[in-house]
């Protein structure tokens, strides 16, 4: 079956309760409310049937519901803690739509709202690959690393710094970054479905394939930092989310 014949459901999780910024998913961004950016590019997207936002925050709903998205229920404490997973509130949304709508999506994509410079084409990407690949669980958006894990260090209770990996003095020995091999970082959209999410206790599963994205793109926002370099791109790559 084709993407654009299946029922395909954008997930995009939007907690109140975040410590770094406050309200950073309603805060304003160039003109719109953060969360506004990956709902756009839900709405936009070729194969994405059905854009809901799971909120803890009615406030949030009334900004999600002004972008086009639904919030069919406001999601329980249980679900929205600080330390809840993206599993959990994914879960819960697809028991919640089965059990009160009798709705179960062929494809889920979870979405997040701290991501405004991803485009429509990336989502779509992720939903071909994982379709495409019958064997697949999962397809997630990556982009390469900046430094490779292996240059990551770490400083000891006694003060010493050494590779994050090995433990080892040495590894603080400055070194190229074409000596290692390619690293990648999620850019947080997972496509998968609803039974790997049953069966797995996971959004991926075991089979998960992939979609590179340029760095500038996977921007996530998570401090006052990420907001100045997203706008600044944003700025620059005006129409990158249409």
């Amino acid at each position: 079956m084709e993407p654009s014949e299946q029922k395909i459901l954008a997930l995009i999780g939007a907690r109140s309760g975040s410590k770094g910024v406050p309200h950073k998913n309603i805060r304003h961004l160039c003109g719109k409310p953060l969360m506004g950016w990956i709902i756009e590019a839900a709405k936009n997207s070729r194969y994405v049937n059905r854009v809901i936002v799971c909120t803890d925050s009615d406030e949030y709903a009334k900004v999600a519901k002004s972008f086009g998205a639904e919030v069919p229920y406001i999601q329980p404490a249980e679900v929205s803690q600080q330390m809840s997973t993206d599993y959990e509130y994914v879960s819960y949304a697809l028991s919640w739509l089965e059990r009160n709508e009798g709705y179960i999506p062929d494809v889920v994509v979870r979405l997040m709202p701290t991501m405004p410079l991803q485009k429509s084409e990336d989502i779509d990407s992720c939903v071909e690959e994982l379709i495409r690949n019958k064997d697949a669980h999962s397809s997630v958006v990556v982009a390469e690393a900046r430094q490779s894990p292996h240059k990551a260090l770490k400083i000891t209770p006694d003060g010493r710094l050494v590779s994050y990996l090995t433990g080892e003095g040495r590894g603080a020995e400055p070194t190229k970054r074409q000596a290692y091999e390619k690293a990648y970082f999620r850019a947080n959209v997972v496509a998968t479905y609803p039974r790997v999410i049953k069966e797995t206790g996971t959004l991926v599963g075991d089979h998960v394939r992939h979609h590179v994205i340029p760095q500038e793109r996977a921007i996530d926002i998570d401090s006052e930092i990420d907001f100045f370099v997203a706008e600044q791109l944003l700025r620059k790559f005006k129409n990158l989310n249409t």
